[in-house]
């Protein structure tokens, strides 16, 4: 059975980012998704069209094929008070360099955003996809295919398009339960933005 559209497909891969490999599948629990339905990049599905079971793959993705050139006016200096608790307190346990947090922007979406560097009043944070701007060198083996079923083709393959209380539906391939956030595993390709300095806050589960 070829990949196409609506086939359930299991990958086992490794991602070379720099010289340095970045992500991993393996055969014992490889990477699966539904072909043709956005979970993954665009361009990573393409070089998998019609390849079989057992076939391997070898390509490489330009930034602009994978995710996107990095933009320095993604980095914003936010307040402090915006990693505040409900009763006013700075949340210090967030303030940590290179920790990936997610936030909410003006329009009420929520963007993972990176810690950049702590100021006495401010925080940079750095809303750039980490992979943003880097070629991505994927090496691999299919491990399966077959037909998805309706009820995968309905709710995903792992519930993803199952909208949960309080979340608005997770888009894009993002795995597990939402418990208030979106929150990728590495396979979420939807693009989100902080406008405005100051404008981000600190998305916090309930």
């Amino acid at each position: 059975m070829k990949i196409s559209k609506n086939k359930v497909v299991a990958l086992s891969y490794e991602l070379e980012v720099e010289g340095k490999i970045a992500d991993k599948a393996g055969s014992d629990k490889p990477l699966d998704y539904i072909h043709g339905t956005g979970m993954l990049l665009p361009r990573f599905e393409e070089e998998l069209e019609d390849k079989q079971e057992g076939d391997s793959f070898d390509f490489v993705l330009s930034a602009t094929e994978g995710y996107g050139e990095y933009h320095p006016e993604y980095k914003f200096e936010i307040p402090k008070e915006s990693f505040a608790d409900q009763d006013g307190r700075i949340r210090e346990d967030l303030l940590q360099v290179g920790l990936i947090i997610p936030m909410l922007n003006t329009s009420g979406q929520v963007v993972q955003g990176k810690i950049a560097a702590i100021q006495e009043d401010t925080v940079t944070m750095d809303f750039n996809h980490p992979m943003a701007g880097k070629t991505l060198h994927f090496t691999g083996k299919v491990e399966s295919v077959r037909e998805a079923t309706e009820k995968e083709l309905t709710e995903g393959l792992h519930g993803e398009f199952v909208p949960r209380e309080g979340c608005g539906g997770c888009h894009g391939g993002c795995h597990g339960e939402c418990d208030g956030e979106c929150s990728g595993e590495g396979n979420c390709h939807e693009e989100g933005e902080c406008h405005g300095e100051g404008k981000c806050k600190c998305h916090k589960q309930q």
